[in-house]
């Protein structure tokens, strides 16, 4: 059966599943399927429930899918596509006449002469006819997924700055071929560069290039029961990193976990790389060639579809909780889950809850365990529990589209609760994957944290309108903190994030014009917008924590987001953007090109580097390319087959991002320390080829 993208389980295609529940011969045939993958794109808006992150809005409007009710056909050649009964075709002249009574004879001998008449197969290979063949034939292995390619430029990344990589305020690190002051006026030089090769080493500039093969198998048993997969296959590679120059070794002294294993004889220098290994954690690298992600189990009930097994979790925009199964995705959020969905049909109503295992502490693992035998979780207390409740009304995709040509308003909305809770936990700054029995309380601590995280989801659909939005918070509480260890003086968390995106297509959707927006409450008690590489962020005053994070996979912009923060956090911005298509054809081929301007500023001021708001424009320019290659790709609006887009991205940093007056020696009684402390603009340019299948 043909398929149009990338499987996704998680909560949004749970509601999908329900669905079948009222229907388990229309699941065997063509189980839901999510709006197949689309690239992470300037003007691209991240997924709604039901589709992959980067699904372009609602299906068009103006070619509405037959319904399963309807038992008339467009006339073929008629204006308009009006609905008129189809004409039987004449038959060819010379056509022997149909003998009905001789061919019912016919059958009813060869159903006497069949070894069964029960339907099932004979004793006897002679006995097996191609139909029973085909018909009984289990487990139906399908494979779906894609391959990339992306090569990707960075220029002036640091903005100018000149922070050691210690700083808090340290947005960027500094190449490591690159000569740079810092603020206490010290030279940081790489002294390996001109004509004597003791010269200072000037680059701004970083280029990389890396690959990924992902795999979703699918092992369909029967018609109401599943297992699924994803499995990548050198993930994230960076070109050129895993040479035979290069080796590495266990080792229990270096920071790292490894140590140099000597020189290949052949390869005694990179200069001298003949060949590129497969990536093999602790010889050349911190990760296998193959990795599993994801592996679980569906199973269709006659009240509701039962799931268990590590799967993706997706809800809303993906602002919260994103499965990143788009073509251009790094991130994504996984989930030990044992879940149950089930619905209202005719209400388009679905409902369900969720037991997730987020985190179980130390176990009782150890490296004999790869000859047999099975760990098992050696603390309850230190587990992190998390069960989830949910509710969504989802319009039917059939019935929404054909609202949607008859200029009908279609409103969908759902709420995602989640309950958040550990009691005790391993001591902070210790070997979080065993424990020390010879150490106090076992090498543990109280924690005693709790969270109730509600997200709130909307989308109002009217003929080429699109508006949609998502709300959370996160409240609740950390008992004991690792910084106090005081049970009586609790850290609050009281954390808020808000998204939303307006779409509106015209000239036969090629033109797609949309603003998004969003918000992540800061804190005006934290130093810093980036994350603080030892783990919480320092908590300078009060006892609260109020930076909210959007999910990493949830793409905003090519640089200061997707980079430099990592995502959205303690931020708020304004996006317009437009994409157009130049040409497009029902088959699924494409070319066109995007704009998109995102402007930034900091939720609280205190915050950031120059303790103002304005953070910085960028503006982001892209041309793409879809073929119509393949079967996958009969649709415009989704992908399939061969895609690749050419994007380049240019950040002006603002106030919010420069230095304090003191450290620029602008004060009185203060002296500049470097020559130069003027921001500069941060460029990037991208490649990226596909193939999904």
């Amino acid at each position: 059966m043909a398929r149009r993208g990338i499987r996704r389980s998680g909560l949004s295609l749970a509601l999908l599943g329900a669905s079948a529940v009222w229907s388990s011969s229309a699941f065997a045939q063509a189980p839901a399927q999510p709006a197949p993958a689309q690239p992470a794109q300037p003007g691209a808006a991240p997924a709604q429930p039901g589709t992959s992150p980067a699904r372009q809005g609602p299906p068009a409007a103006t070619a509405p899918a037959p319904s399963p009710l309807d038992t008339t056909k467009p006339a073929t050649g008629t204006p308009g596509g009006t609905l008129m009964p189809e004409e039987p075709a004449p038959e060819p002249s010379g056509t022997p006449a149909v003998d009905t009574a001789g061919d019912q004879q016919k059958l009813l001998q060869q159903g006497r002469e069949r070894p069964t008449n029960d339907g099932t197969i004979g004793n006897r290979p002679s006995e097996v006819y191609s139909e029973d063949w085909w018909g009984h034939t289990r487990p139906i292995l399908e494979m779906h997924g894609y391959f990339r390619t992306r090569g990707e430029l960075f220029h002036n990344f640091t903005l100018g700055r000149h922070n050691d990589p210690g700083d808090v305020q340290n947005l960027w690190p500094q190449p490591l071929d690159q000569s740079y002051g810092n603020l206490n006026g010290e030279r940081k030089s790489v002294l390996l560069c001109g004509d004597n090769g003791t010269g200072e080493c000037i680059d701004k500039t970083q280029s990389t290039a890396n690959l990924r093969l992902r795999l979703n198998p699918e092992i369909h048993i029967s018609d109401n029961l599943r297992i699924m997969t994803q499995v990548d296959l050198l993930d994230n590679l960076v070109l050129g990193s895993t040479p035979d120059a290069y080796a590495m070794k266990p080792s229990g002294t270096s920071k790292s976990g490894y140590t140099f294993a000597g020189y290949n004889g052949y390869a005694p220098l990179g200069a001298f790389s003949t060949t590129q290994g497969p990536p093999t954690a602790g010889v050349n690298g911190y990760k296998n060639s193959i990795s599993v992600q994801r592996a679980w189990a569906e199973y269709l009930t006659p009240i509701g579809q039962i799931r268990f097994g590590r799967m993706p979790n997706q809800w809303g925009l993906g602002m919260l909780v994103n499965a990143g199964d788009c073509l251009d995705c790094d991130y994504q959020t996984n989930v030990d889950r044992l879940m149950f969905v089930s619905g209202i049909k005719s209400l388009d109503l679905y409902f369900g809850g969720a037991w997730d295992f987020v985190s179980s502490g130390p176990t009782s693992t150890t490296p004999y365990d790869i000859y047999g035998g099975q760990p098992y979780n050696t603390s309850n207390l230190n587990n992190v529990n998390q069960w989830v409740a949910f509710i969504a009304k989802r319009t039917n995709p059939e019935l929404q589209r054909l609202k949607l040509a008859r200029n009908d308003a279609v409103f969908n909305a759902g709420i995602y609760t989640t309950y958040r809770s550990q009691y005790i936990d391993v001591k902070a700054g210790t070997d979080p994957v065993s424990f020390d029995s010879t150490a106090a309380n076992n090498g543990m601590e109280a924690r005693r944290a709790w969270a109730v995280i509600p997200d709130l989801w909307v989308q109002f659909l009217w003929n080429k309108l699109r508006l949609e939005a998502e709300l959370a918070t996160i409240w609740g509480q950390i008992g004991v903190s690792p910084a106090s260890q005081n049970i009586n003086d609790p850290v609050k968390l009281r954390q808020w994030g808000l998204a939303t995106q307006a779409e509106y297509r015209a000239i036969e959707d090629k033109l797609r014009v949309q603003f998004g927006a969003g918000w992540a409450s800061g804190d005006p008690n934290v130093e810093g917008l980036a994350p603080n590489p030892n783990g919480l962020q320092p908590i300078l005053n009060g006892n609260s924590i109020t930076t909210f994070r959007f999910n990493p996979a949830y793409y905003v912009d090519l640089i200061f987001y997707r980079r430099i923060l990592s995502r959205v956090q303690g931020t708020y911005y304004f996006r317009p953007s437009v994409d157009y298509d130049f040409l497009r054809s029902p088959n699924g081929q494409k070319f066109g090109g995007g704009a998109a301007i995102i402007y930034s500023r900091a939720s609280e001021f205190l915050q950031t580097p120059g303790n103002k708001r304005d953070l910085g424009l960028e503006i982001d320019l892209q041309l793409y390319y879809q073929a119509k290659d393949g079967s996958l790709n009969d649709d415009p609006n989704k992908m399939g087959g061969f895609f690749a887009a050419l994007q380049y991205g240019v950040f002006f940093p603002f106030a919010g991002l420069d230095y304090l007056p003191g450290q620029k020696g602008e004060l009185p009684g203060t002296t500049p320390k470097l020559p130069n402390y003027d921001l500069s603009t941060a460029q990037t340019v991208r490649l990226i080829l596909g193939v999904t299948f």
